[in-house]
């Protein structure tokens, strides 16, 4: 009967505009399905369409099973309510949170949409398509891997399979011209404040650096006695893509330090990212501005930040030995295809195919240079200048996986979402083109930040005792890259998160000191929550709020119960003694105020500090033309066996980058595969049990 119909259904594309509203709209909790269950909608949530008794298809080693439950598009996502076990209360909320659900994606982060009829070809839908068939099964094939089946044939409700189904092509389509404007922003900040008022965090704070308490707080704890916190760009008329304190050398005075910024491409000088107990120093810059004609002030405030007071500065070619953001999004599409579990790859030539992605190639090469990059910085102390040419996207990576290596207190939870905030959100990372989140941009896109994550996961798997923090966080944080209910990864850089927020609503003030406040919610007042958190930066809550949308119980796994706080010094994967530096590479990196060129795993020394010549740009190219001069001779490489260090520096992880160490990280790739643990949480002691078995019979085989 369904394949003699006649009737077609078109789904039109709405123009750009405010998000679609319709008869289904509803304030806060005020939607429910036929058994009297509510829908937890967020302030400015609406719903568009609904179906009841739809069956959301899950898939484990044992096959294809379902869950019974509601199916309802908003104006923000696709979420799928299921129906009270027997013994529930009738109309419990799901969770104690609205903004989270394993059975929840968020439009933007739809990446393909089928529809599936047993008596047609599966139609893969857009804005311009035309319906012909009343769909039996949706899939919804997500950017963040995952794969969500939904089920109409059982329901008997035929028509609403339609209904919903151009709905949520409908509102795809128009999310990507609201994003910015999907929500109520002061809701969302007082729904926050009044859940938080209830679950008050045990772990130290996340330093958000947008105020100078937060980087003087840091730079405290590093001990870094020759540096300060300058505000030359607290007004973003320096560089907009900088963040608005920086660190600088202290004998440097901000208007000598202004005279460095015109030098550097898109004005992004060197500035202080890490502090090494030993005494070492880590920077990271822009490259040098091709057409910039330094005076002799200039070159002098460039050698302040450079040298920043040490004897020896190795400038380090980030993009050298790394992937490009090009590459990296080509071999992110091709791991993304080859992961469906519809791919056409035969299982014979999965693990060739995985190779041609080249994705474990790029991971392997990140992990590499990074160790390489810590061993010079304990090797003795120096400044050691990152540098890329824009420095917003490999700079990030490599100055954070240093300092993960290099540092504990950034393998806690909090001092890693600190890292992030410093190296990735107010330094000016373009979250928004990277990620592509409005689908506005297909030629910036490059997932380099996700890249960054899986790095961290090799080497949560060298080292488990190590990291506060568990895989189950870390696949949170990647899932959580494409919500956009939060500031964190909405923005290209602090600039643009404060031009969003000049716009303020009615109830807020500005204090000369503080800036933007909101005026106490008196309902939350009456109610016993707690006041906004008395900080300045984004207006729209952080990912860092994980009570937003995790449990207590679901954030108890965040937390890694094997971690050994401070656990000894160099750390290696096979226990034994980490190489740092030796007799070759000592003697290449003697004398006094010597530069160095790092790139390739080998150093090179630089007759000139900087590819300045008698106040003019020596020609493009100098650094590896002078490079290429000196490798005959006075080259060192970092790859061969030296003899080891005197002292070995306190927490220093080296992690192995050969061969099989560098794995697929499967629980975050292969969730679509019937292989892999469903879900990000374990739902029952019984389904862990069934791992704790199966990982015992692998070992004993």
């Amino acid at each position: 009967m369904l394949s003699g119909s006649k009737t077609s259904f078109k789904i039109q594309q709405h123009p750009p505009g405010p998000a679609l509203r319709g008869p289904k709209s509803s304030d806060m909790n005020s939607k429910r399905n036929r058994n009297g269950q509510a829908f937890p909608c967020i302030p400015g949530e609406h719903v568009l369409e609904e179906a009841a008794r739809v069956r959301k298809i899950v898939r484990s080693r044992d096959g294809e099973g379902s869950i019974l439950g509601t199916l309802y598009c908003t104006n923000l996502r696709v979420a799928f309510v299921p129906e009270p076990a027997p013994g529930d209360t009738v109309g419990a909320p799901r969770c104690s949170t609205c903004l989270h659900s394993e059975h929840d994606v968020a439009l933007p982060c739809i990446g393909r949409l089928v529809a599936v009829n047993s008596f047609t070809k599966a139609k893969v839908l857009t804005a311009n398509s035309t319906l012909k068939f009343i769909p039996e099964e949706l899939v919804l094939y997500c950017r963040d891997f995952r794969v969500l089946r939904f089920r109409f044939r059982d329901s008997g409700l035929e028509p609403r399979a339609c209904q919903v189904t151009l709905a949520i092509v409908q509102a795809q389509e128009s999310s990507n011209a609201s994003a910015g404007t999907w929500y109520d922003s002061g809701a969302i900040r007082n729904l926050e404040n009044a859940w938080l008022s209830t679950e008050e965090s045990l772990s130290p704070p996340t330093l958000l650096f947008e105020r100078p308490c937060d980087w003087e707080k840091e730079l405290r704890r590093l001990g870094a006695a020759g540096w300060r916190v300058s505000p030359v760009n607290e007004r973003f008329d320096m560089a907009t893509s900088l963040p608005k304190y920086l660190w600088v050398p202290s004998r440097l005075l901000d208007n000598e330090l202004k005279r460095a910024f015109g030098h550097f491409n898109a004005r992004r000088i060197p500035r202080l990212c890490w502090h090494h107990p030993g005494g070492s120093d880590l920077l990271r810059a822009a490259g040098f501005h091709a057409d910039s004609d330094p005076e002799k002030e200039d070159v002098r405030s460039v050698e302040a930040l450079m040298l920043a007071g040490h004897a020896q500065c190795v400038i380090v070619e980030t993009a050298a030995d790394l992937p490009s953001p090009a590459e990296i999004q080509l071999s992110y599409l091709k791991l993304r295809a080859l992961c469906l579990p519809d791919s056409s790859v035969a299982d014979e030539k999965w693990l060739s195919a995985l190779e041609g992605t080249r994705w474990l190639e790029h991971v392997r090469a990140c992990v590499r240079k990074a160790s390489e990059v810590a061993a010079l910085l304990a090797e003795r102390s120096r400044s050691i200048v990152l540098q890329e040419s824009d420095d917003r996207d490999l700079n990030c990576l490599l100055a954070s996986l240093v300092q993960v290596l290099s540092d504990p207190h950034a393998r806690t939870q909090s001092g890693f979402q600190s890292l992030l905030q410093k190296e990735w959100v107010v330094a000016g990372h373009p979250f928004l083109q990277r990620l592509n989140l409005l689908r506005d941009n297909d030629r910036e896109e490059s997932p380099v930040f996700l890249l960054f994550l899986d790095c961290v996961w090799q080497l949560l798997q060298q080292f488990p005792a190590s990291f506060e923090f568990t895989e189950t966080y870390l696949v949170a944080l990647h899932d959580s890259s494409y919500i956009p209910f939060f500031s964190t990864f909405l923005f290209n850089c602090q600039w643009e998160r404060d031009r969003r927020n000049q716009h303020r609503a009615s109830n807020q003030i500005y204090a000369p000191v503080n800036g933007w406040r909101e005026l106490p919610p008196l309902e939350i007042l009456q109610k016993g929550g707690r006041l906004a958190k008395e900080r300045g930066g984004p207006y729209l809550p952080t990912i860092w709020d994980w009570a937003l949308r995790y449990t207590t119980q679901q954030r108890a796994q965040f937390r890694n119960p094997a971690y050994a706080r401070g656990s000894g010094s160099t750390t290696v994967p096979n226990g034994k003694s980490a190489p740092l530096g030796g007799d070759k590479l000592e003697g290449a990196l003697s004398g006094n105020r010597a530069v160095y060129l790092f790139a390739k795993g080998a150093l090179s020394p630089q007759t000139h500090l900087f590819p300045w010549k008698n106040g003019s740009l020596s020609k493009k190219g100098w650094w590896r033309a002078q490079s290429s001069e000196s490798l005959s001779e006075q080259d060192r490489s970092l790859r061969s066996k030296p003899s080891g260090c005197p002292q070995q520096p306190e927490g220093l992880l080296l992690p192995a980058s050969a061969g099989p160490l560098i794995r697929l990280w499967r629980r975050c790739y292969l969730r679509g595969s019937q292989e892999v643990q469903r879900g990000l949480f374990a739902s029952t002691l019984a389904e862990l049990a069934e791992e704790l078995d199966r990982l015992r019979k692998q070992l004993g085989d």
